[in-house]
């Protein structure tokens, strides 16, 4: 017997996983259980996902197939919570859903054996999986910071977690005695959808979860921040503070600032001679020391620091490439895409002074164990998701608190800006895109063919053989190839002027896709902040409840609002510093060819 389901209601999808219903359609389950109120299964569209289980009638039908193996019914037996009846959900009138529909599903703790971890930050970075510089090998357990097969190193020592007797330790904790997991209207639990039409009182003075477990909010452990449930060891070099400057909340300085370059780009091999990899020298202005790093260890830091701090752009790397990996070309422009990214990562107070960071800028590349070991110690960084917002500080005392009015007009403002940042640049972007190719194809042609109509005229003057005309042809042969010239100054170009603008784009194009991720950290807490604020005033909430709701919503609003003001001075600094680059490039390109033409010019005048 397969099992079957009818939708009650419609049903639009709106987040990844989810599949669409229509009323009275009939849909395959992969599972009678649901988890936290969604059922799996394939509508008859063939489409395959999660809806609510509120919206259908479990039914049964012969079938000559059994149903799909589930992709989330790793559940306890008997599912979550029985589904009630379905009469149940099924209120007198049919009537039609609310506009929203609901979210998806909490995820179940990883412990309950999810088939899969959550997405790191964002759901945007991925592990590298290609071919690009050679992921098929585990660089993890085989292969050294030299690049060379060895034995594995220790795991570095955890952090002591007993008692708070390690000196310059504190343990901080946003517990609370919210009941997050109580029930909520109509009986139902926390995290289920309810049916259409379906309402009810509140029952608790709680602050609901998000439906949403797939929302950046919820995986970055802001909600469990702001819900008070973060708890742990914070060290003195964790902490991270924000200050009140000219501008507004701002992160506090490196008082050690440093710069790193990334030159000298080689061609190395391994397993004799097996596999090859490009290896960039990297000195850091601190250290004086130089080591060499591969690319996958680029992505290797990403991935810990965009896991890390949820409310901060951590650049994007340079795209990766999976053939052509050697030409000199590629090379060249990954090298200044490097350049860029570490350029943005060491002027930034706080992504400079990370421990993963120093570890990649500072471990020597022929001591396997260290890098190991620091390596480790930053996979096992317990001051991640909620845990990471007890790292930061902020002002405190009269006047440093936050309008939250004015913190959401801010962050609005800020959303505008960088959508109309993105447009331009991608705009700007291809304009400058489509002149450099034309400048490297078209224009050199154009001039070109102009230099060889010069030749060709000049060559049928030299048909003349009197004395008198050999100085004008000599001068027309010589304006040919000056044109020659300039058509090789128009191709050769780009490179020095408009490239470098489109590497400062690609750069800022990373930026701003970090961003919609960080403002809806910030806007899922101040929501939180609105709920609890309405259950004081029905009465449903103790009012040093909700102002320890709203104390962590200011400490989200205080680093989103230093991250935007950080963004935009590097903005100014880098934009202003890649105009003049640009502008005066353009001025000793045309100078060039200025230069060309008065050469030629000087030819006539002994003519």
């Amino acid at each position: 017997m397969a099992l079957r389901a009818r939708a009650l209601y419609d049903f639009r999808s709106e987040n990844p996983g989810e599949i669409s219903l229509r009323e009275h359609e009939v849909l395959s389950l992969c599972s009678e259980q649901d988890i936290e109120g969604w059922l799996e299964g394939v509508n008859s569209r063939g489409d395959r996902g999660l809806f609510p289980a509120s919206y259908v009638q479990v039914i049964r039908a012969p079938a000559a197939e059994p149903p799909p193996p589930a992709r989330y019914a790793n559940v306890p037996v008997g599912g979550f919570e029985p589904l009630p009846p379905p009469a149940a959900f099924k209120p007198a009138a049919q009537q039609p859903p609310p506009a929203a529909a609901p979210e998806p599903f909490p995820l179940p703790p990883a412990a309950a054996g999810y088939p899969f971890p959550p997405a790191p930050y964002g759901g945007s970075y991925q592990p590298s999986q290609g071919s690009d510089d050679d992921w098929d090998d585990d660089w993890d357990d085989s292969s050294t910071v030299a690049d060379e097969p060895g034995a594995l190193g220790s795991s570095y020592p955890d952090y002591e977690t007993a008692g708070g007797g390690a000196p310059g330790r504190y343990r901080l904790s946003t517990r609370s005695d919210l009941s997050l997991g109580s029930r909520g209207a109509g009986g139902h639990p926390a995290g289920h959808p309810h049916p259409p039409g379906g309402g009810g009182a509140k029952s608790s003075a709680t602050v609901s979860r998000n439906l949403n477990r797939f929302s950046t909010f919820v995986k970055s452990g802001g909600e469990a921040f702001v819900l008070g449930e973060a708890s742990g060891f914070v060290k003195d070099g964790d902490k991270l503070c924000v200050v009140l400057g000219p501008r507004g909340p701002e992160w506090q300085e490196n008082p050690y600032p440093f710069q790193c370059s990334i030159e000298d780009p080689t061609k190395q091999t391994k397993f004799k001679g097996m596999k090859s990899y490009i290896a960039y020298k990297l000195v850091p202005s601190h250290t004086g020391q130089q080591v060499h790093r591969r690319y996958k260890h680029f992505d290797w830091l990403y991935g810990r620091l965009a896991e890390k701090f949820p409310v901060i752009s951590v650049p994007h790397l340079p795209e990766k490439q999976a053939t052509g990996r050697f030409e000199e070309d590629f090379i060249s422009k990954r090298r200044k895409g490097l350049a860029w990214w570490m350029d943005h990562m060491c002027s930034h107070p706080v992504l400079a002074q990370c421990d993963a960071f120093q570890h990649f800028l500072t471990c020597p590349s022929t001591d396997e164990k260290a890098w190991k070991q620091g390596k480790r110690k930053a996979e096992k960084d317990e001051m991640v998701g909620a845990n990471f917002f007890l790292t930061i500080s902020v002002p405190t005392g009269p006047g440093a608190s936050l309008d939250l009015q004015e913190v959401e007009s801010q962050v609005d403002g800020f959303k505008a800006f960088t959508k109309k940042m993105d447009e331009s640049a991608l705009q700007l972007n291809h304009t400058a895109n489509e002149f450099a190719r034309k400048q490297v194809t078209g224009f050199k042609k154009e001039y070109q063919k102009v230099g060889h109509s010069f030749k060709c005229l000049s060559q049928a003057f030299e048909l003349d053989q009197q004395a008198f005309s050999a100085g004008l042809n000599q001068a027309i042969a010589f304006t040919a190839e000056a044109y020659d010239a300039i058509g090789d100054l128009f191709a050769d170009q780009p490179r020095q002027d408009l490239d470098p603008v489109m590497d400062l784009l690609a750069l800022y194009q990373g930026h701003l896709a970090n961003f919609p991720d960080i403002i809806h950290v910030q806007k899922g807490a101040l929501t939180k902040v609105k709920e609890s604020k309405r259950h004081v005033e029905e009465g449903k909430m103790e009012l040093q409840k909700a102002e320890g709701i709203q104390e962590r919503c200011n400490i989200i609003s205080f680093a989103t609002l230093a991250e935007i003001n950080h963004f935009h001075r590097i903005r100014v600094r880098d934009f202003k510093s890649q105009m003049q680059h640009f502008l005066q490039q353009q001025i000793l390109f045309f100078q060039k060819v200025t230069q060309k033409l008065e050469e030629a010019l000087h030819k006539y005048d002994s003519v």
